[in-house]
């Protein structure tokens, strides 16, 4: 086989090479045929980095920065260039970490400990270190270690996080992946060579700066800096609560579930979110002109346990809560408009009777008695069931929908009569100091479980139907969370602890020749950096029983 030439099926062309050949040959081949970057191959629908080498017939895929796989191995890059550029220009003796944080605008936050004034001077040094990197187009090598070995490897380094998480790793080896002598460890693949780290901007915030990188939409293409201050304090919030349970990392909650102090966690990471929602609810009480308190958030946040919980408080206040779904607006199915693929878009504004809702609720502030609707989704038509309200003096209108932050819904009531609540799990937990755990990753975990627990749906229909779902996030919840008078994160820290136990089995369900297999591999790598919990000391009202079941709430 050595000394025979393998056949290789691309785009439908059959090829030949020789035995040995490095996928980046192959690549470079045909990168005249992409309009973007190649970044990683798929062999036989198996991910693989381009210095791998042809072994045996198969059949190969490219991967660009255009692909979603593709931009996030572009992310992992840039970071790997950002830290060799930071630790360069500050030098290594002066750094004690560099931390990557979240998400803001499309890039990522980060902060530096040590005697480092971050500065715009000193971002502009990083900035043309970078580039002074990236133009010599370095390579980016992988080497294979024992985890023994990675771990000493960590502690020289002084990256302690790193040093922790592999305390309970299961596989025998560690890929290191090494920029010009500069060595860290990175969840998921790389690029070949660093010279593909063309698009990228720092911008100085608060007490860090900013790394911003294209997005798969526009991958050539760095987007405008726009930060969403109340997000990002909602996520440093969350961030001090870490801090103050001493859990930042993967390996420290480990260490904590170890110690045998899951239980207490649990406790007090739910007594923290209670106590925000006492703290929202006592904010409507204060304010008796608010009557319309208007949630929003993107799918799997756990807007309805939220509402339950919310109502509870305004009752113990004195208020009289009413929830009002916006999907009872809903209008008959028929006439709902298809999307490109064929399919009702019930996410679009206009899938909503706008001018129902708002004479409704006009009515109500106004005192008057009606009759709300019931949206009855198998027959996919509204329906009145006697379902009378009127509102007194201490009653609030709980109304949960995704478009509850545009005022294009609600355009007839006044503002000073809303109160707007943004509800998202943004995940304050990261894998280590320089890997960030995407709050989308926790979402679609929870999405599955709950799914296949309460729909029927496997979890490769719901990795399936993700993008859509995004999509429709994209357009309709994210571009009006500022809006909020509120932010309330639903992440908790120990979740993905509990979601593993029920999302394995899931995903190892999912067939290695479905085109949803790639992405189930991945995240079965990612949960495989937990430790489990059992669910059996979760309360009944957490959030977190929305998606394993056990609610003492009917969701």
């Amino acid at each position: 086989m050595e000394n025979e030439n393998i056949k290789v099926l691309i785009d439908g062309e059959e090829k030949e090479y020789p035995y040995g050949t490095a996928f980046s040959i192959i690549a470079e081949e045909y990168q005249s045929h992409y309009e973007y970057e190649i970044v990683l191959v798929t062999v036989d629908n198996r991910l693989r980095e381009l210095h791998k080498k042809l072994k045996e017939p198969c059949t190969i895929s490219f991967v660009t920065i255009k692909d979603t796989v593709g931009n996030m191995t572009y992310r992992r890059s840039a970071t790997l260039l950002l830290l060799k550029a930071v630790y360069e220009v500050a030098g290594k003796n002066k750094i004690s970490n560099v931390k990557i944080h979240y998400s803001v605008s499309k890039g990522y936050y980060f902060t530096i400990d040590g005697n480092v004034t971050v500065d715009e001077i000193f971002i502009e040094k990083v900035k043309s270190k970078m580039r002074e990197i990236a133009v010599l187009k370095l390579p980016v090598i992988k080497r294979s270690i024992h985890t023994e070995d990675a771990i000493r490897l960590f502690n020289k380094y002084g990256m302690t996080d790193k040093e922790r998480l592999f305390k309970y790793r299961r596989p025998s080896k560690v890929n290191i992946y090494s920029l010009d002598h500069f060595e860290d460890y990175f969840y998921g693949f790389m690029v070949q060579n660093i010279g593909v780290i063309k698009y990228f901007e720092l911008y100085l915030y608060k007490d860090g700066f900013v790394l911003q990188l294209p997005t798969s939409k526009e991958p050539s293409v760095v987007p405008p800096f726009e930060p969403q201050e109340k997000l990002f304090e909602v996520q440093k919030e969350s961030t001090k609560w870490g801090d103050m349970l001493e859990i930042g990392t993967v390996g420290a909650l480990n260490d904590q579930i170890v110690s045998s102090t899951a239980s207490e966690l649990i406790l007090v990471q739910e007594a923290l979110q209670e106590k925000k929602i006492v703290e929202i609810a006592q904010n409507i009480a204060n304010n008796p002109k608010i009557k319309f308190v208007m949630i929003a958030g993107p799918s799997s946040s756990g807007k309805t346990t939220f509402s339950h919980r919310l109502s509870i408080q305004l009752r113990a206040i004195g208020l009289k809560p009413h929830p009002i779904p916006v999907d009872d607006y809903f209008i008959n199915r028929e006439e709902v408009k298809r999307d490109e693929f064929g399919k009702y878009d019930f996410e679009a504004l206009e899938a909503i009777d706008v001018e129902l809702f708002n004479r409704d609720m006009t009515a109500l502030l106004k005192g008057e008695k009606i009759e709300l609707p019931v949206y009855n989704f198998k027959t996919g038509k509204r329906e009145y069931r006697g379902n009378y309200k009127q509102l007194g003096k201490d009653d609030v209108l709980v109304i949960e929908g995704i478009h509850c932050l545009n005022d294009q819904l609600s355009y007839a009531l006044p503002r000073e009569n809303k109160y707007k609540i943004y509800i998202s799990a943004l995940t304050q937990l990261n894998i280590d100091e320089h890997n960030r755990i995407p709050s989308t990753d926790g979402r679609l975990i929870r999405r599955m479980v709950r799914d296949a627990r309460t729909r029927g749906i496997n979890a490769k229909q719901t990795i399936d139907m993700w993008y859509s779902v995004r999509r429709g996030e994209e357009k309709n919840i994210f571009p009006y969370q500022e809006e909020a008078d509120v932010m309330f994160n639903s992440a908790l820290i120990y979740e993905l602890a509990v979601l593993k136990m029920y999302a394995e089995p899931l995903l190892f369900g999912i067939d290695k020749n479905e085109p949803e297999y790639l992405e189930a591999k991945r995240l079965l790598k990612f949960l495989d950096y937990f430790l489990a919990i059992g669910s059996d000391e979760i309360p009944k009202n957490s959030i977190l029983r929305e998606f394993v079941g056990g609610s003492c709430f009917h969701v």
